[in-house]
């Protein structure tokens, strides 16, 4: 291999480190926004209800996941149309695959084949977008990651 082979082998592979250690501690950080952009709902709408909408209201807690995958969607939006680098936006891109699959488990728990089918389809569907519009390897990667990641975790047992 010649000093240039190295360099791009060497960027690969740092890059692919990047987005799974900086993409994880971003999932991290999303999941501790939407515990507190729920918990800031449940405070707005307690001041004008005497009552735990959490225990209530069934449709309340699905709504409140709902739209904060919403707010996901526009702040993801924002990101992928701004001339971030690849590596940035490859990095987020791990926050809204991760949302939309365990959104995915989170309302179809009840059916697992059922979830991890629509799971593994909208993956599959992604990449073969990816291919059709030629994006980079690194989108690639990081949905791969995610995905893998996430059905390992499910199917060793792990709750979100």
């Amino acid at each position: 291999m010649n000093r240039k082979q190295k360099h791009s082998l060497l960027k690969i592979v740092l890059s692919a480190l990047a987005v799974a250690v900086f993409g994880f501690i971003l999932l991290n950080a999303t999941f501790l926004f939407d515990f507190l952009y729920q918990s800031l709902l449940n405070l707005v709408v307690t001041q004008f209800v005497r009552l735990n909408p959490d225990l209530d209201w069934s449709w309340y807690p699905p709504l409140k996941h709902l739209s904060f995958v919403v707010v996901i969607g526009l702040i993801s939006w924002e990101i992928f149309s701004t001339k971030l680098k690849l590596i940035y936006k490859a990095i987020y891109m791990t926050v809204p695959t991760a949302v939309v699959l365990v959104s995915v488990g989170m309302f179809l728990y009840r059916w697992p084949i059922v979830a991890y089918s629509l799971g593994a389809l909208l993956v599959v569907g992604t990449l073969f977008w990816f291919y059709r519009t030629k994006q980079p390897w690194i989108y690639y990667y990081t949905v791969i990651l995610v995905g893998v990641a996430l059905g390992v975790f499910t199917l060793m047992g792990g709750e979100i």
